[in-house]
């Protein structure tokens, strides 16, 4: 979407009297409440993506809100600050694809409409190397990423698993060239090899230490659901089928030719569990406690799936 795209209804009256970042903090929390948006896309409500979207427009340090609340602006600044919140109130653009970046676990990110908007559980995984389920990282040859979308969790695993080289994936071009862009910022490019492949299709004969995979899962039912704001998200990154598991099962059918003997292939299904288990009953899964709980993610062993 052009976000200089006219938008579809007038400024409210009384936007002139708005001079201070207090004052845009409390008017952007307000239009957000009105327009009842939905969150989640990098941002836990409304009082916190208005502070980031206030200090990322304004070039301020996105932790340090407080010294500035008091600051007036000037008027390209008001101007740019209320383009930007209608965009978001109005129009339902998430925050990410507005600002062209996202945050996930520290790292920050490059984002438009290419690709699916950074947020995984197994990112905070690779924070912590995988432990216990990866006992020498150091040890950590080769990592799949399929899927990879932004190359967001290609670059942490890169950075987890220091004597490791990622292969990284994905059916859309539109989303490496996204992906590829950030290995660049992150000077990783010769510890990152991005492959325009379905799943396996196109890689080369290689086995992996580890496999990783935030695929699309969002079952049909719940795709139908979708808030307007995910909606400006790759459909092609969100929809996993009638059960949301049709990826996964040509995932978990094909990965042992491509895990070495010790290997293991951590996947990301949401809240698609029940979908999973009812899917793969000869898999004994392990389900990894994250943040969310203990049935977002899942482990398996090249021994439990061959």
């Amino acid at each position: 979407m052009n976000h200089n795209t006219p938008l579809p209804r007038p400024l409210a009256a009384g936007t002139e009297q708005l001079r201070t970042i207090r004052d845009f903090l409390r008017y952007a929390v307000s239009r957000f409440h009105a327009e009842k948006l939905v969150f989640g896309q990098g941002c836990a409500d409304a009082v916190d993506e208005a502070a980031y979207l206030i200090l990322h427009t304004l070039h301020l340090p996105l932790d340090r809100l407080e010294p500035f609340l008091d600051a007036q602006l000037i008027q390209h600044e008001r101007e740019q600050l209320l383009q930007r919140i209608e965009q978001r109130a109005q129009l339902k653009i998430p925050v990410a694809y507005i600002t062209h970046e996202s945050w996930l676990q520290g790292y920050k990110f490059y984002v438009d409409e290419r690709t699916l908007i950074p947020r995984s559980f197994i990112a905070e995984l690779l924070k912590e190397q995988l432990s216990p389920w990866v006992d020498e990282p150091d040890q950590v040859r080769r990592v799949l990423d399929l899927c990879t979308g932004s190359g967001c969790l290609a670059i942490m695993a890169a950075d987890a698993f220091p004597n490791t080289h990622v292969d990284a994936v994905d059916i859309s071009a539109d989303a490496l060239t996204v992906a590829t862009r950030n290995v660049a910022d992150y000077g990783l490019q010769d510890r990152i090899t991005l492959y325009q492949s379905d799943l396996f299709a196109t890689l080369p004969a290689q086995r992996y230490d580890l496999i990783i995979s935030n695929p699309p899962y969002v079952n049909a039912d719940s795709m139908q659901a979708l808030p307007a704001e995910f909606r400006h998200e790759p459909a092609l990154a969100l929809a996993g089928g009638v059960d949301g598991m049709d990826l996964v099962r040509r995932m978990l059918q094909q990965a042992p030719h491509y895990l070495t003997d010790e290997g293991q292939i951590l996947v990301e299904i949401g809240h698609e569990r029940s979908h999973c288990e009812a899917a793969f009953p000869q898999h004994a899964f392990t389900w990894v406690s994250t943040s969310a709980g203990d049935d977002m993610v899942f482990l398996l062993r090249k021994d439990q799936l061959v």
